[in-house]
Order: structure tokens, then sequence, then C-alpha cells
């Protein structure tokens, strides 16, 4: 398995709400972790959730003695979102905060997913395929059939979330699993990305690339060229590295 990642402010944002984890190596009794987290609220509460979220869902799986991918991120983040919730009751510069969520673990070529809000993970490979669902308002009609994808991603309400820890009394996460395939590699982002480059960019930049390295720097500097309206986060696995056959 080889792993990169990047965060970046972006070009309009003054501060970096967004939060990412990465370990290749064992996290309680999970084989390994990545996450995501764009957060949300004034000033530094945005900021202020993601970090907490990551750390402290890794400290509650690390700690955990549950053994399934599904229940232990299904555990931590309840607990999580308790917290927050509790925090900001008691802290007016807290209030109204909340984070999306991505998490990643692979157990031999299973990989499990968990997802809160619209930061997305992908598998790449000769096409791009979505694993996780936006909690977004327009994905909410685009599934209703009130609008389509390239109408949803130029409406004016795009960013509006429909679930995010901390942000409700009950969180909801949605889980995957997904059966991997030696060709297949894995890209958690935040909306950063997506909302500046189409899928179909995103996979041409992965597979134009010499190793991920390049391909996680390009995208961050392709998302920025094509204006940077947002914190842009990036995590890519290759978890059968020693493939070389791409794309």
């Amino acid at each position: 398995m080889k792993t990169f990642s990047m965060t970046d402010v972006g070009r309009r944002r003054e501060m970096n709400q967004d939060y990412i984890y990465t370990s290749e190596t064992p996290v309680g009794n999970l084989a390994n972790l990545f996450i995501v987290a764009d957060g949300m609220g004034g000033h530094n509460a945005g900021d202020f959730a993601s970090r907490y979220t990551v750390e402290h869902v890794v400290k509650a799986i690390a700690d955990s003695g549950l053994s399934g991918p599904i229940a232990l991120f299904s555990e931590a983040l309840r607990q999580v979102n308790a917290d927050l919730l509790a925090l900001a009751a008691n802290d007016k510069r807290l209030q109204g905060m909340g984070t999306t969520f991505v998490g990643a673990t692979i157990t031999q070529d299973c990989l499990y997913v968990a997802n809160v809000g619209d930061s997305r993970l992908y598998i790449v490979n000769e096409e791009i395929v979505q694993i996780t669902k936006d909690h977004s308002l327009v994905q909410e009609m685009v599934r209703m059939g009130e609008m389509n994808q390239a109408q949803a991603r130029i409406h004016p309400d795009k960013n509006i979330i429909t679930r995010a820890v901390g942000a409700f009394r009950e969180t909801e996460a949605d889980f995957f699993e997904v059966r991997l395939r030696r060709r297949d590699r894995i890209l958690l982002c935040s909306d950063g990305l997506t909302n500046m480059l189409e899928d179909s960019e995103i996979r041409r930049i992965m597979c134009s690339q010499r190793d991920i390295v390049e391909s996680v720097e390009r995208l961050v500097a392709a998302a920025n060229q094509n204006g940077g309206k947002d914190n842009i986060s990036v995590i890519i696995i290759d978890p059968f590295s020693d493939e070389v056959e791409r794309c």
C-alpha cells in the first residue's frame, strides 16, 4: 500500500477548515485509517469541528474493543457528535459548527467507508465511480428527479448539506463495503476539489501522472487554477502498489 495526501487553503479562504488523517498502520482494531473532514461554522468553529472530529474519532477507534469497521465508525461518530453538541451548548463561539466526514479502512481486498455530508470517496481505474452519496440539498433534489447533475453543479444552494457531525442531535452515517480490484486507486476529497473539477478531469489527472504524489499535487493545483474557491483536501490510496498497470 502507498498513500499520499495534501490539504490546501485555496485561493479565496483565509483559514483552512479542512482536516485530514492518514495511517497505513493499525489504529485499534482497524488495519489502517484514512479521513477527510470539512468543517463549517463561523470563524474558528469550522476549524475546531473538523479537527476535533478527526482527532477524537481516531482516539475512539484506537481505544475501542469493537471489532467491525462499521461498528467502530458508527460508535466513534456517535460519541463525537454528542461531544460537539455539548461543547457548542456551553460556548457561543462554537454554536452552529459541524463538519463533514468521510473515513475509510482497507482489510485485504475489502474497502469499508463511512460518510456524513458531501466530502467524497471515489474508486478510480478505467473509469471513476463515486462510492459515497452526498448528503446535500441539491443531491436530494437530483435523487428525486427535480434536477440533473449538470444543474446541481451550478445551483446556488449546492453547498447546503443535510447531514453533518456536530450539527444535529443525531448523526446518521452511510456505510459502504467495496471489493477492490488490482487496478483500483481510492480518492478521498473535500468539495473544494469536486466543485472545481469535473469527475472526468479528476480521473484524467490521476491517470496521466507518474505516481500518486504527482496526482495529489496536480489535483490541488488544478482546483486552484480553476478558482480555488474553497479549501482543498485530497488523499489517494494505492492499495496494490506492487501493480504497475494503471488506468
